[in-house]
């Protein structure tokens, strides 16, 4: 098993060998790859020390599986010729989710759908990933018509140079600004750039990816995202009308017994996810499971993740995991 990691330097390519190691995923050679300023860089993993290498050398190398993470017009211009040298890609970036001949998977909901002949696989959202981990089976029982989400997005899903600002703006530091405003002790309704309707375009992926994944567009999905002051993980509240009614004692029963999904919901003893409990782990965590008393049908639940593991580096590597299990690379 030959594995090239694209954006190995980056905050993401960082977790994957994290996560990489401990899911001991078999690899028999790892090709460290990344832009031209990072070349001949050493990285460590596994205690050997690895030399970073340049995408024209990786694709000579054929890998059988690559996965990226390195911006969307990386993806757009290597993916393609990873593919060609019949390397199968997994790609991090936002560049594929939407075309409609290339999949957008999360392992749990719809890896069975993938063949021999995906050579380039979407990651979804940090965002949409933990969402549509809650919704699935609840969509699968109860069937869903609306769901309103507002998110509370940490600064690690922006990268690095936002938690630079950040940590700058806590230590009283003047330095490179990765927001329009100041993040710290502030609120931003501002995630990635507006689009026409007034939407910014990290909305419109949580609009748009969940049917996707899910394979049905009989639902809608609306969005507010918002950047908050936390190092890392994403939080969501969401709304959710189903097209019948429900039993909250199910909904509970079905979350808790979904892999991957830890319920989190006591409020007499005040048990709820929060990003802290999140903190380098995989799961997503599911809370503040109640009625919408003012709509019929409806649900409100609180959903948290790391959204640079679950979010990002543990589903993009557990897709690869699918991948070898089933012989399709």
């Amino acid at each position: 098993m030959k594995l090239a990691l694209v954006g190995a330097t980056g905050m993401v390519g960082e977790v994957m060998l994290k996560v990489l190691k401990e899911r001991n995923f078999p690899i028999d050679e790892l090709l460290l790859v990344a832009s031209e300023k990072s070349i001949g860089k050493k990285l460590e993993f596994n205690g050997k020390k690895y030399e970073v290498i340049g995408l024209a050398e990786a694709v000579a190398a054929k890998p059988n599986i690559a996965i990226f993470s390195a911006g969307g017009s990386t993806s757009l211009e290597w993916a393609p010729k990873f593919a060609a040298a019949g390397t199968t890609v997994i790609d991090n970036s936002s560049a594929w989710r939407m075309e409609a001949d290339k999949k957008l998977i999360v392992p749990e909901i719809n890896a069975h759908l993938l063949t021999k002949d995906d050579k380039i696989i979407a990651n979804p959202n940090c965002s949409t990933i933990q969402l549509v981990m809650a919704l699935a089976p609840l969509h699968k029982k109860y069937k869903m018509k609306r769901v309103v989400v507002s998110t509370y997005q940490s600064v690690s899903g922006t990268g690095l140079k936002a938690v630079q600002q950040m940590e700058n703006e806590m230590a009283g530091v003047k330095g490179e600004m990765a927001y329009p405003y100041q993040i710290h002790k502030n609120a931003l309704p501002h995630c990635d750039v507006f689009e026409d309707n007034g939407y910014t375009k990290e909305e419109m992926k949580l609009a748009r990816e969940p049917q996707k994944i899910l394979d049905d567009s009989s639902f809608s999905v609306t969005a507010t995202a918002v950047r908050i002051p936390t190092a890392g993980g994403h939080s969501e509240a969401v709304n959710v009308q189903f097209e019948r009614d429900f039993d909250l004692a199910d909904i509970r029963r079905i979350l808790h017994e979904t892999p991957g999904i830890v319920v989190q919901d006591n409020p007499q003893t005040n048990t709820y996810p929060m990003p802290i409990y999140a903190n380098d782990k995989d799961d997503v965590f599911v809370g503040r499971i109640r009625r919408d008393e003012t709509q019929q049908n409806t649900l409100n639940m609180w959903i948290v993740s790391d959204n640079l593991r679950k979010g990002a580096a543990t589903n993009a590597i557990q897709i690869a995991e699918y991948l070898v299990s089933k012989d399709l690379v």
